[in-house]
């Protein structure tokens, strides 16, 4: 069975096992583990986007994504000023 998922690098593990969240319909639905030899030099680091291809549970296929990376870690900056930017409202 051949699925196709976007999967986030959640870590790497030893330097030696990197873990993947598969993700359907924007949200995570399984993890992936494989050698880290497998993944793309370019995308290792944690929070790295691919697109990955699953055949019978092992790594087929994995692309790495700069432009979606670079969008969710903006985001996630944005969303991270904006809770400290209300936290340092409630102590004035």
């Amino acid at each position: 069975m051949t699925d196709t998922y976007t999967a986030v690098l959640d870590r790497i593990v030893d330097g030696e096992t990197a873990v993947f969240l598969l993700e359907a319909e924007d949200r995570v639905v399984d993890e992936l583990t494989v050698d880290v030899e497998r993944v793309p030099e370019d995308g290792r680091r944690d929070g790295a986007v691919f697109d990955v291809v699953v055949v019978d549970g092992e790594l087929l296929e994995a692309t790495y994504q700069p432009e979606e990376t670079d969008a969710r870690r903006e985001a996630a900056q944005e969303r991270f000023d904006r809770l400290s930017r209300r936290l340092g409202d409630d102590e004035g």
